[in-house]
C-alpha cells in the first residue's frame, strides 16, 4: 500500500475537523487561531489555511470583526438539502441506469470495496467524502443531465458535514455498506423504479438519523 504524505495544513484541518464533528468544539464557538496553533504545536499559517479549507466544507464560518466560528447545525437546512438531493439524485439515476455498462457496474463495485475497506479501517474522512461521492457519481454517470448533475454537486457539498456526522455519530457506518450493496444490485437488475425509490429511502433515512442525533445533542447540551 502506498504511503500517503499529508501536509501540515491537512493534518491541522483533520485535527480541527475531528474536534468539530465529535462535539468537542460546539456550534457557534469561536476558533481562535493563536490558541489552536499552540495546542497543535504549529504556526498560525497552517491553522489559517486549515480554517479556510474547513470553511469550504461548511464547518467554519468567517465573520467580519469576529473571526472564525463553528457553523451552526440546522434541522431545517438538513430537511431542505436532503429532500432536494433525494429528488435530484433519483432523477439522475433514472436517466442513467439503463445505459450503465457492465464495466460501469464493475467500477462501481470496486469503488464500493474501497469505501468499505476505508470504513473498516476507521478512515471516516476518506470513506464519507471522496469514495462515497465517487460511488454515487458512477451510478449517475450515464444520465446526460449536466444541469441536474451540477445542482447535485452543490447540494452534495452542502450536505457533506451532515453525511460525515451520519457516518461518525448516527449509525451510518453500520447501515451504509449494506444499503450501497442493495442499490448496486438494483442497478445491475436494471430495476429503475426500485432503484430510484431505494435511493430516495437511503438519502431520507440518513436525514432522519441526523435529525434525531441533533435533537439528542441539543437535549444533552
Amino acid at each position: 500500500m502506498a504511503i500517503v504524505h499529508k501536509t501540515r495544513t491537512q493534518l491541522v484541518a483533520e485535527a480541527i475537523r475531528d474536534k468539530i464533528l465529535s462535539g468537542e468544539i460546539k456550534a457557534g464557538e469561536p476558533l481562535r487561531q493563536a490558541a489552536l496553533a499552540d495546542e497543535l504545536n504549529v504556526s498560525r499559517i497552517p491553522v489559517r489555511e486549515a480554517l479556510l479549507q474547513l470553511e469550504a466544507e461548511g464547518l467554519v464560518n468567517f465573520e467580519a470583526h469576529k473571526g472564525a466560528t463553528v457553523t451552526r447545525l440546522s434541522a431545517e437546512q438538513i430537511d431542505e438539502i436532503f429532500d432536494l438531493r433525494a429528488l435530484l439524485e433519483a432523477e439522475l439515476l433514472r436517466h442513467s441506469i439503463e445505459k450503465l455498462t457492465n464495466r460501469d457496474l464493475l467500477e462501481a463495485e470496486a469503488i464500493l470495496a474501497d469505501l468499505e475497506e476505508a470504513m473498516n479501517a476507521g478512515d471516516a474522512q476518506l470513506a464519507t467524502g471522496k469514495l462515497n461521492a465517487e460511488f454515487h457519481d458512477k451510478l449517475y454517470s450515464r444520465a446526460e443531465r449536466p444541469q441536474t448533475k451540477e445542482l447535485v454537486a452543490v447540494y452534495s457539498k452542502n450536505s457533506e458535514r451532515y453525511v460525515r456526522m451520519h457516518i461518525l455519530l448516527a449509525g451510518g457506518i453500520v447501515t451504509a455498506p449494506e444499503e450501497h450493496r442493495t442499490l448496486l444490485q438494483l442497478c445491475r437488475e436494471k430495476d429503475t423504479d426500485g432503484a430510484c425509490v431505494y435511493l430516495q429511502k437511503h438519502i431520507k433515512g440518513a436525514k432522519e438519523d441526523i435529525k434525531a442525533l441533533l435533537l439528542r445533542l441539543e437535549e444533552e447540551a
